[in-house]
């Protein structure tokens, strides 16, 4: 699914225009990339979590010359599912 047919399932499912819906998912996820940025966690209970990790530097090789390279330390975007969204990808019998 693109952010068109996203747009397209919030639309129909919660009764609103396409530009309306459009507006809100913009603005959901405008305001999640904001908190994340600013180091702040994102929790949507029952669908998962938002958060920023840091990742070490470490070790790498370039493809082309294959000389070793140190590739510096960074800052992530991670998302952990919540519990529902699990079950809901894989049901338990």
């Amino acid at each position: 699914m693109n952010k068109g047919e996203l747009i397209n399932a919030v639309a129909s499912r919660a009764d609103v225009t396409k530009k309306q819906a459009e507006a809100v998912i913009n603005a959901t996820t405008e305001t999640i990339m904001e908190a994340v940025a600013g180091d702040d966690k994102v929790t949507l209970v029952g669908f998962g979590s938002f958060e920023a990790r840091d990742r070490k530097a470490r070790e790498g090789r370039n493809p082309k010359t294959r000389e070793k390279m140190i590739i510096p330390a960074t800052k992530v975007p991670a998302f952990s599912a919540g519990k529902d969204f699990k079950e809901k990808v894989a049901p338990k019998d």
